[in-house]
């Protein structure tokens, strides 16, 4: 799929894998750098590796195209089996060398926008068949061998070289390219683990080695397989189908081709095909999969609905606003997808760790075949299989498979629950947040006041309150639309024509009306102009003091109407805080209220500390200086004035991005719907995936240390090593894989 990286996206990490035995360092680029060299004309393609499994494979794949002259950056997504390449060559150069290495390519060219995952089985029947064969010859060896207490006997070599044949040659094929290559993987560790037996004498041994291995790979393969379709699994919910009108008459249609701005009927019971806005009838939509509410929600005329959500009960239309592959749905597996290419803190450190483990333990293992026979006259014998088993022992594929699955399985279990996690480091800084700063309206409140004070100041009240809405009805601000709405309830009249409209950011709007100019705004801004009387003040501050936004619109000279603003706080703002007390966490509320209604919000709902009166940049600073007092730091907002602080903070939170273009594609965590609570439940899950993080290096450390030992000391043999080396990778796995159940 030929495309242009952005320049606003990650970074392309090209840290070497443990795997591989060393990397080269220069293919190290960012995305940006990969940008600037792709618009001079380069090209930028996506290509899905169905072998391209753990970091084994993406360090030969690595070692192979950084050398090539035209390749200019890489980036890999393992977990989709995804590699992104920038280059000046053509696309056919790149499979052929990707071909060498026993990687067959498929450059993928949807436009969707959405990777499609190839329907093929994890493991073949055919190698089930060759398993089954591998695994009996290799016991019936070990049987033999027992039993006459020769390894050496013709049936046990025949049995074991049937093993090592049907169960081994791909491990041999992948060795021998690896070595071709000059790399120390996985493969060619066991490769030369099992050939070295196999010419020391142990027949059955070596038969052994090579079966388990190769079972642990596949059991391993399917378990990776249900991390890497946690989230895609989702995409079975949206059904193929659509009921589309086309000319009065009512027709099914496959859901990919129906275009924006056709109409859709749903009846009670279906899942909805594909985003859009309800245009007749009404009815209570599930909307799980997107929002992660368990209670199904109302839709009535003009409310959105998402594909994949399941209509309850009533039967509506609806019109089209976005085709399949740019559904709700589809950018958050696509955000998702994108979050499993990024590394996470962890997962560079066991990158960075793994690079020097295998080359140092290979050359001791080196070292201990060599040593003790040459300078202390010990049995060569004897000392060879030692080192053959610290062969077995120094590939780090525990360590280094552990964090993928793991942030994988995370970000899985965030989306499910309708937290969208846009990469593995904001899961991981998470578990560090010490400090939330919340804006209040639209966040902590419901973000639609209502007009609940008028006070005329010695002029028309009417004519005030049509000046005053003919200026709110310009702003996007839920106050302004709160006069609006008064207006509009109260006398539905027409409004003024204004003129030389201007939003004063965090301050109010002004504009012209027959010659004169016009102010809609807060406190702040009446002092500015120098036009608050002792009368204004006092209606003003009593508004204020009782926790309401206190708004006037005045002329150039004068005042003439106090109208008060309330909002009502989110029922669930209350449980939200709380929980977030007891995690330990100090919430900040920044607001561009006034500073009475700020704390007399914050107070009812146990907000630590309030902060009114403040600007955009005000906000920012507020962030900047929590972040020097406190270190990691949240922000949670819902509007084009918080951008500033949700840039600044270390992490930002978006509210309500369900159907939300920007918010998806910006936020570092999108909450897809308003409820608070999910701030907790990430922190928790966060928290609890850097636990079975470090359970994972303990245990993968752990086994090889322990192993590492036994192997000194002559009690551990090659299929022991070979089970603990690969059952640990499937423990580290199996725990990882927890987390889609938290």
């Amino acid at each position: 799929m030929a495309q242009s990286f952005q320049p606003n996206q990650t970074q392309v990490e090209c840290t070497p894998c443990g795997c591989s035995g060393g990397c080269a360092s220069t293919a190290r680029q960012t995305v940006e750098q990969v940008s600037e060299i792709a618009n001079d004309g380069q090209r930028i393609d996506t290509f899905h590796i169905e072998k391209m499994d753990c970091p084994t494979e993406e360090g030969l794949i690595r070692k192979r195209l950084s050398g090539m002259a035209g390749i200019v950056g890489l980036e890999f997504n393992l977990m989709q089996r995804k590699l992104t390449v920038g280059h000046l060559l053509d696309p056919a150069d790149v499979e052929r060398a990707l071909l060498a290495i026993g990687m067959n390519a498929v450059a993928e060219t949807s436009t969707s926008g959405l990777s499609e995952e190839i329907s093929k089985p994890v493991v073949s029947r055919r190698q089930w068949v060759l398993m089954s064969v591998a695994g009996l010859s290799a016991m019936l060896a070990e049987v033999i061998a027992f039993a006459t207490r020769q390894e050496n006997a013709w049936p046990v070599i025949v049995l074991a070289l049937l093993s090592i044949t049907t169960g081994g040659w791909a491990t041999y094929k992948k060795g021998w390219i690896a070595v071709k290559n000059g790399m120390l993987n996985i493969n060619a560790l066991m490769s030369i683990a099992v050939t070295g037996a196999l010419l020391i004498g142990q027949w059955p041994e070596a038969a052994m080695v090579m079966f388990l291995f190769a079972l642990a790979e596949v059991i391993e393969a399917l378990s990776l397989d249900r991390a890497r379709n946690a989230i895609r699994g989702v995409l079975a919910m949206t059904p193929e189908t659509a009921s589309v009108q086309n000319n009065g008459e009512w027709i099914e249609v496959s859901a990919k081709t129906v275009s924006i701005g056709q109409v859709v009927r749903i009846r009670p019971g279906e899942r909805i095909p594909l985003d859009g806005v309800l245009a007749s009838g009404q009815s209570a939509v599930n909307q799980a999969p997107i929002t992660g509410e368990s209670i199904p929600v109302v839709k009535s005329l003009g409310d959105p609905v998402f594909a994949g959500t399941i209509n309850e009960t009533g039967s509506f239309t609806y019109r089209v606003t976005s085709d399949a592959g740019h559904s709700t749905l589809a950018r958050i597996i696509k955000a998702v997808e994108e979050a499993q290419g990024s590394r996470a803190p962890t997962q560079r450190f066991v990158d960075r760790f793994a690079r020097i483990y295998t080359p140092a333990v290979f050359a001791m293992a080196f070292g201990v075949m060599l040593i003790p026979p040459l300078f202390f006259g010990a049995g060569w014998l004897d000392w060879i299989y030692k080192a053959l088993v610290l062969l077995v022992i120094a590939c780090p594929c525990a360590l280094v498979i552990s964090t993928p699955v793991t942030i994988v399985s995370g970000l899985a279990a965030a989306a499910r629950r309708g937290i969208l996690i846009k990469g593995g480091v904001y899961l991981e800084q998470g578990s560090q947040l010490q400090v939330l700063a919340l804006d209040k309206t639209g966040t902590i409140t419901q973000g639609k006041p209502v007009v609940t004070d008028i006070i005329a100041i010695g002029s028309d009240e009417q004519g005030a309150l049509r000046l005053a809405a003919s200026l709110a009805v310009r702003s996007d601000h839920p106050v302004s639309g709160a006069v609006a709405n008064c207006w509009k309830e109260k006398y539905a009249a027409p409004l003024a024509e204004i003129g030389d409209f201007e939003a004063l950011a965090g301050k109010g709007v002004k504009g012209r009306f027959d010659g004169e100019c016009y102010y809609l705004g807060n406190h702040r801004l009446l002092h500015e102009l120098g036009l608050c009387t002792q009368e204004t003040e006092a209606a003003l501050e009593r508004l204020e003091w009782e926790g309401k936004t206190a708004i006037a619109i005045a002329s150039s000279s004068t005042i003439l109407l106090v109208i008060g603003v309330a909002d009502t706080v989110r029922e669930t703002s209350h449980q939200a805080v709380a929980e977030l007390r007891s995690l330990g966490i100090r919430t900040v509320m920044l607001t561009g209220d006034n500073q009475q209604t700020a704390s007399v919000i914050a107070r009812n709902v146990g907000i630590d500390d309030a902060r009114g009166n403040l600007l955009p940049e005000d906000k920012q600073q507020a962030v900047a200086a929590e972040l020097s007092a406190h270190g990691t730091v949240g922000m949670v907002g819902d509007g084009i004035n918080d951008a500033p602080a949700l840039a600044k903070a270390s992490i930002g939170f978006a509210m309500g991005a369900a159907g939300t273009d920007t918010a998806i594609e910006t936020a570092d965590v999108a909450l897809m719907d308003d409820d608070l609570r999910k701030i907790p439940q990430f922190i928790r899950l966060s928290r609890y995936t850097c636990i079975i993080l470090k359970q994972n290096i303990v245990l993968a450390l752990g086994i090889k240390g322990l192993f590492f030992v036994l192997a000194l000391l002559g009690m551990a043999s090659l299929w022991t090593a070979v089970f603990a080396d690969m059952g640990t990778s499937l423990l580290v796995v199996a725990n990882g894989l927890r987390l889609l159940r938290k």
